[in-house]
């Protein structure tokens, strides 16, 4: 980066975003962040990772069901 600033742009200026920035009384006109222009990306991967959340959880619960039931077949006891 030159450390220069850009120049101003009047479009950029007159954004929903960079309007909301103003009323809040920021002293810059940017709000960090902004919409996803591929959302459906995101909910894919999104809904991918709440599947394996789901089968992460099922396996730990069913795990200890399997492993009380072995322990009481074998005669352990708590």
């Amino acid at each position: 980066m030159s450390g220069a600033p850009l120049p101003p742009d009047p479009e950029a200026y007159d954004s929903e975003r960079n309007q909301h920035a103003r009323k809040r009384g920021l002293s810059a006109p940017y709000i960090a962040g902004g919409r996803d222009p591929d959302p459906g990306a995101g909910l894919a991967e999104e809904r991918r990772y709440v599947r394996i959340l789901i089968a992460m959880v099922l396996f730990l619960v069913l795990s200890g069901f399997i492993v009380g039931i072995v322990g009481a077949l074998l005669g352990y006891s708590v």
